[in-house]
């Protein structure tokens, strides 16, 4: 794609999602700044390929040389440390406030850095699930087909998930949901459609009724994550997004490991 504002949006959108050692962008006035989600949503499948398609890189080389639990083990650390744990993040901090009785107590506890018991199982059984699922599909598809389905999969999770964003109100009026803005409909519309064209990288590891159904299980959770931030908090907030982004990442996993396409199947 020869769109160098896309380019541009898809580096400051890295910087937001990952660690990664990105330079500053010419004209850049604040490079570590909270984005504006406004403009920069279009970008957003494009980050999550790249991370995603990162972390599916090091699944792929390992698998060439270790046994899958192993190359799955390497490429859920390498997911973790690249986003420092961004997304995980905000699995534990939404399941610890779950120990909230009332609005304000949750959204306290999700400010709350401090990790809970419900925020340490979350937490377990997210990574823990992830790392069997990879393990799975290595076995079942190979090592290359696995990479491929990480990157679609990086692009459809973030993407759907900032669906928060755009149909919810922030719960509070600070902290990143916030700040970063509500996007816009059209806009977010429009890297769906980019995310469903990457998701045709899950047809060579489930098939074309395989990357069907992971997406639309990615479709499905959306509508249950907005009811479920509505009641529980009256809006949306970054811990809930980043809880979505893991909720759909592992169920698209789980899916394709479900119907996955063995090496050498016609």
């Amino acid at each position: 794609m020869d769109n160098p504002a896309l380019w541009r949006d898809t580096v400051v959108a890295l910087r937001f999602f990952s660690r990664l050692p990105l330079p500053a962008l010419p004209g850049e006035a604040d490079p570590h700044g909270l984005p504006d989600f406004t403009r920069l949503i279009r970008a957003v499948p494009l980050a999550g390929f790249v991370l995603g398609g990162l972390a599916g890189a090091v699944v792929l080389a390992a698998s060439l040389v270790l046994p899958p639990v192993i190359a799955a083990l390497l490429g859920v650390a390498a997911a973790v440390v690249m986003t420092g744990a961004f997304h995980e993040d905000g699995l534990a901090d939404s399941a610890d406030s779950f120990g909230g009785m009332t609005t304000e107590r949750r959204l306290d506890i999700m400010k709350d850095s401090r990790i809970g018991t419900f925020g340490a199982a979350a937490l377990i059984l997210g990574l823990g699930l992830r790392v069997a699922g990879l393990t799975a599909l290595v076995a079942a598809v190979g090592g290359g087909r696995t990479a491929l389905a990480m990157a679609a999969i990086g692009a459809a999770s973030r993407t759907v998930a900032l669906g928060l964003q755009v149909h919810l109100d922030p719960a509070r009026i600070e902290g990143a949901a916030y700040a970063t803005g509500r996007p816009q409909a059209a806009d977010w519309h429009i890297a769906l459609a980019i995310a469903a064209g990457l998701a045709l990288l899950l047809i060579p590891a489930g098939g074309i009724a395989g990357a069907f159904l992971a997406f639309g299980v990615a479709g499905l959770i959306l509508p249950l994550a907005i009811r479920f931030a509505s009641a529980h908090v009256g809006g949306q907030t970054g811990d809930l997004t980043g809880a979505t982004q893991q909720v759909i990442e592992i169920a698209m996993l789980l899916v394709l490991v479900a119907i996955a396409v063995p090496v050498g199947a016609a």
